[in-house]
């Protein structure tokens, strides 16, 4: 028996016929929901690293594995720090992503120099591990603590993935997002995933979008300044999108901005800084970071 169905337009790819970046791209935007392992890793000298990667989940329950995959540079064919550390240290903590932390994770994805902290840069709490050396992500819902039991490279080749089996030797699941089971409450955890392009998934609330990190290195959040960066008004994801620009305005640009702006001329009078962390935070919302930057950098 034969059953008629419309017909759709395909198009039709051998990944041979089409250049690495955009059957990248196909992948990414086809497969997904896609779940984000925070890594977090040690280099030979201690110094820590914190990378996230979409290529992940879990596959076996006992013994308890997770296993993501830092693919290779497409553009140079360079490996990533956080593969380089796991083939020497064999040791990783895999952080788990939740809406609160998106920004900050995001910002973390910024290719900083080797060395650097992107716990600092993304505003993110070293948490010592009990088993394993590398720090947990104390902002994370659930952190796994793992040993590294393989590495498989797929290619040599920019784009091959490197499956990392981590072995998990202790978890850790903050107790706000339980339910009367002592069970992860799905709306409590408020998981996101990653999606093509910009986009993730929010399991609460479906798609959003994060702009990609600069290609120029973000100031980071640990440069904003101590009065913004404690603020009892601004959210780790505000902080998060504040550290990902590549300078403050200029006491002109915010000079030019403040001319006509009654409204943000009388906060500055009130003299009460929650309401310009709360007014920034408006323009944060609607994704005017600079404008965000000059309210807040205008007492």
């Amino acid at each position: 028996m034969y059953f008629c169905i419309s017909m759709r337009e395909m198009i039709s790819v051998l990944p041979k016929d089409v250049i690495t970046a955009k059957l990248h791209g196909y992948l990414l935007g086809a497969v997904g929901p896609r779940p984000i392992a925070f890594a977090s890793t040690l280099d030979e000298n201690g110094k820590p690293n914190l990378s996230p990667f979409s290529f992940f989940n879990v596959f076996s329950a006992n013994p308890p594995i997770l296993i993501f995959s830092p693919s290779r540079r497409v553009r140079d064919n360079t490996t990533k720090h956080t593969l380089e550390n796991v083939l020497k240290t064999k040791e990783v903590v895999v952080n788990i992503v939740n809406y609160d932390i998106v920004q900050q994770m995001s910002l973390s994805s910024t290719e900083y120099a080797e060395g650097e902290n992107e716990f600092l840069k993304a505003g993110l709490t070293m948490l010592k591990s009990d088993i394993v050396k590398p720090f947990r992500v104390a902002e994370s819902p659930v952190q796994f603590e793992c040993k590294v039991i393989k590495v498989e490279a797929l290619g040599e080749n920019g784009g091959a993935g490197n499956l990392i089996f981590s072995e998990v030797v202790k978890v850790h699941i903050d107790k706000a997002i339980l339910d009367e089971n002592g069970s992860i409450d799905q709306a409590k955890i408020d998981l996101v995933a990653r999606m093509g392009g910009n986009w993730y998934s929010r399991a609460n609330a479906g798609l959003f979008e994060v702009p990609k990190p600069l290609s120029s290195l973000g100031v980071g959040v640990d440069n904003i300044p101590n009065n913004i960066r404690l603020s009892s008004v601004l959210t780790g994801n505000d902080l998060g999108k504040l550290g990902n620009v590549e300078k403050l305005p200029t006491k002109e640009d915010i000079t030019a901005f403040l001319k006509d702006n009654s409204e943000i001329q009388a906060l500055i009078n009130s003299g009460i800084e929650n309401q310009l962390h709360k007014k920034a935070q408006e323009y944060l919302h609607k994704n005017d970071v600079l404008s965000a930057w000059k309210v807040l950098l205008s007492k």
